[in-house]
């Protein structure tokens, strides 16, 4: 289901307009893509909040690219099915790119919370409560300049802390 301006993930809610709008955007797109939809959100989220980093006067650039970029939206759909380069597809980049950040997650286990690196199955480290697992994942992101996305006990994603 896509979402948008006023419907969207409850994680979310807490980022400036702008850049939740850029979020949802990106996280349609990891959906279309086939992403997970708490992938789709994470990487979205962290994405978004990287994007407004790099371009911080968006106020007017923001409302002139929201116009160019409704016009190319259709056609970067239609260069995904005719099946152009990577380069050429606007929403490839936030995919391909998120693979370099190496994110870490705090995961609820059966015994407890564990930290796991983004793109493996296993546990980084394991921890008897939440607490614990979030001050060494930001402790460790922290040192590592990575993002640390924290998930509820439902497997959800709750926030996401940049260092």
């Amino acid at each position: 289901m896509p979402w948008n301006k006023q419907d969207y993930p409850v994680s979310m809610k807490n980022l400036k307009p702008r850049v939740r709008h850029k979020a949802i955007e990106i996280a349609n797109a990891l959906l279309d893509e086939g992403y997970e939809e708490g992938r789709a959100i994470a990487i979205a989220t962290a994405k978004a909040e990287e994007w407004d980093e790099n371009h911080p006067d968006g106020q007017a650039a923001a409302s002139s690219n929201a116009s160019s970029h409704s016009a190319s939206s259709e056609n970067d759909k239609v260069s995904a099915r005719s099946g152009s380069s990577s380069k050429e597809r606007r929403h490839s980049e936030p995919v391909s790119s998120s693979k370099s950040h190496h994110n870490i997650h705090v995961v609820p286990t059966d015994s407890g919370w564990a930290i796991k690196q983004e793109g493996t199955s296993d546990y980084h480290s394991t921890y008897d409560t939440k607490a614990e697992a979030v001050d060494a994942a930001q402790e460790w992101s922290s040192k590592q300049h990575i993002r640390a996305i924290i998930h509820n006990q439902d497997g959800q994603i709750a926030r996401s802390l940049k260092s």
